[in-house]
């Protein structure tokens, strides 16, 4: 186990190096560069640019050298803690990021948390009812959950809480809360709005999940060890719990790898319909003004987390499931 575990470890260097370079060569794949587009916005709108200050910011950042250049200068900050400087909002990253960071890791720990309370008893009712009216019923809404986008289940409580109950949804606090330092006010302000979209960013998840862990589950039940577990009168419970429900959780541990970076990024269409004030839409924005600093350094942030998941979850299904070995031998 130590052994994969370095090996695994050892890899994610040159993984990471090669995601670096990917992303770097993704961002200055379109023509020009944030300065360029900040000029043609400018011009669009009938303003003059000061083209000895731009000349001496595309100086100061390094933009007037070549890319592979700017490639080392950027990773080689990154390493020493300086992930560059926002064009855009005219901070450092560090600070963009900061405020927006939180609330998007507080968003999305409660839809996972959310998603988990309600999938896995509808999971395990379905599997174990199996073609009864329950089962239908539930199956329905999973479907719909399933077949229904987020941003339109977004849009569609927005219209009717409006309609009904006089309410505009949106940001995860009220305007007045919004730019001020964290108070219990405004604590209890985010709290207030934040079951809006934990249910809407939860309801895919929730069915997705659902029909995995019936299906799952529905395979392990009719395997030879549950119906002799059942023969020889073990309680119906415990030989639910104890091997069918732990080995179709495969699916679930081998999710630890996305649920990483789900939980920074977040669901970034549903934060722009919503207007929440999390990561996902400011990733957008970046990668559309060419903030190159930003966009690469919150991509290879999710890079980073995605390769740590991965593993996390390789180690977890090794130690959940005996039938899974981390390094391989021959039988005979």
């Amino acid at each position: 186990m130590l052994r994969y575990i370095l090996w695994r470890i050892a890899v994610m260097v040159p993984t990471l190096f090669l995601i670096s370079v990917l992303v770097f060569t993704i961002i200055e794949l379109p023509p020009g560069d944030y300065f360029e587009s900040y000029v043609s916005e400018l011009r669009a709108m009938g303003e003059a640019a000061d083209m000895e200050e731009i000349a001496a910011l595309r100086e100061r950042y390094g933009f007037d050298k070549p890319a592979p250049i700017r490639y080392f200068h950027w990773v080689g900050g990154m390493l020493r803690g300086d992930f560059g400087y926002s064009f855009e909002y005219q901070l450092p990253v560090s600070s963009v990021v900061g405020d927006r960071l939180w609330l998007t890791v507080l968003v999305s720990f409660v839809t996972i948390v959310f998603t988990w309370l309600i999938a896995f008893p509808i999971g395990i009712y379905s599997a174990t009812h199996q073609y009864s009216w329950g089962d239908y019923g539930l199956t329905f809404l999973g479907l719909i959950g399933l077949a229904i986008p987020n941003f339109m289940l977004a849009l569609i409580l927005m219209y009717f809480a409006n309609i009904w109950f006089g309410t505009s949804i949106g940001h995860l606090m009220d305007q007045k809360f919004l730019n001020e330092p964290m108070s219990w006010e405004k604590a209890k302000s985010i709290l207030e709005h934040l079951w809006i979209p934990v249910i809407i960013i939860g309801t895919a998840g929730t069915a997705g999940m659902v029909r995995r862990l019936r299906a799952n589950l529905l395979d392990e039940l009719q395997k030879q060890y549950v119906v002799t577990a059942r023969a020889k009168g073990m309680n119906p419970f415990r030989a639910l719990v104890k091997y069918p429900l732990r080995m179709s959780l495969n699916f679930f541990i081998s999710d630890i790898g996305s649920i990483l970076p789900q939980i920074i990024s977040g669901a970034e269409i549903t934060a722009i319909v919503l207007s929440l004030e999390t990561t996902g839409p400011m990733l957008i924005k970046a990668l559309q003004s060419q903030d190159m600093y930003l966009a690469g350094s919150f991509l290879m942030f999710l890079a980073f987390l995605t390769v740590i998941g991965v593993l996390i979850s390789d180690i977890a299904l090794a130690l959940l499931d005996p039938r899974i070995r981390l390094q391989g031998g021959s039988t005979k």
